[in-house]
């Protein structure tokens, strides 16, 4: 006995060209939300890593630290100085951690609207 019904998920062979085309639209968007959300997440995990870095007294010379110092600092110019504390450690968690939930709220805010649309 043979099922010729497609699996649960999977349109059926018999409908309209037209209907293949939304399809089509729909994944591109998914795909452009999937790249938002990605670069927002990079964003935020290079802040992070930075305060991680910086908390636990990275050695600065080395490349590494320099880059992802270098990315965190670029990526978080319009927040710089926006907390002044007496704290070293906690103003580089404020300065830093601030733009990285910005980025977080944002990218993942836009891609949602995307894929809903």
């Amino acid at each position: 006995m043979s099922n010729i019904d497609p699996a649960s998920g999977y349109p059926a062979y018999d409908q309209s060209s037209a209907a293949g085309h939304s399809g089509g639209g729909q994944a591109a968007a998914r795909r452009t939300a999937l790249i938002i959300c990605t670069i927002a997440d990079i964003a935020a995990a290079l802040l992070g890593l930075w305060i991680v870095l910086y908390l636990l007294d990275a050695n600065q010379a080395n490349a590494f630290v320099g880059f992802v110092h270098g990315a965190a600092d670029w990526l978080s110019g319009w927040a710089q100085n926006i907390f002044t504390m007496d704290t070293e450690g906690l103003r580089i968690v404020l300065n830093y951690g601030l733009p990285a939930v910005v980025y977080l709220l944002i990218g993942h805010g836009i891609a949602g609207r995307i894929n809903r649309a």
